[in-house]
């Protein structure tokens, strides 16, 4: 028997019983489910948990771009539930992922902010886009530059 369709009748039945294969699985497993493409921010667990970042979300959420985030609904409740409130306020929408493909180790994804099509934008990690300004010390005093010459 011959057909027509490009389709082998056994993909098409594997298909059917599994469903489609996703494109890019790693990625966007990764990414909380969508593609580094169309990713504006991200926040790791472990950069949630080394500091407040509810600032810089805040101001994230006023871009343009940002239609969708996505939150590892894994972690603590203590932990996201800032960024959630947040979300809610600005009136984006917001995906809690609770899949235990979305794990939570330090290197994983908390937050992804994100469009629903392609936008490039690059970098997209949160201590990246907003740097953490450091304060000069103010308890070692400047020594003019005939003590630095003379020394």
């Amino acid at each position: 028997m011959s057909s027509n369709n490009p389709i082998p009748e056994d993909e098409h039945l594997q298909n059917a019983i599994y469903g489609t294969p996703k494109v890019n699985p790693d990625e966007q497993r990764k990414y909380l489910g969508t593609f580094r493409e169309r990713v504006g921010l991200t926040i790791s667990v472990k950069e949630l948990s080394s500091r407040d970042w509810t600032n810089e979300f805040s101001q994230e959420l006023a871009q343009d771009y940002v239609q969708i985030i996505f939150i590892n609904g894994n972690l603590p409740q203590e932990k996201i539930n800032p960024y959630i409130m947040i979300a809610s306020k600005s009136g984006i929408n917001f995906t809690m992922k609770t899949n235990p493909e979305f794990r939570t180790e330090p290197d994983n994804f908390a937050i992804v902010v994100a469009n629903k099509q392609a936008i490039h934008i690059s970098p997209v990690d949160i201590t990246s886009k907003y740097p953490v300004a450091t304060e000069p010390d103010v308890d070692t005093p400047k020594q003019s530059f005939w003590k630095k010459l003379f020394k």
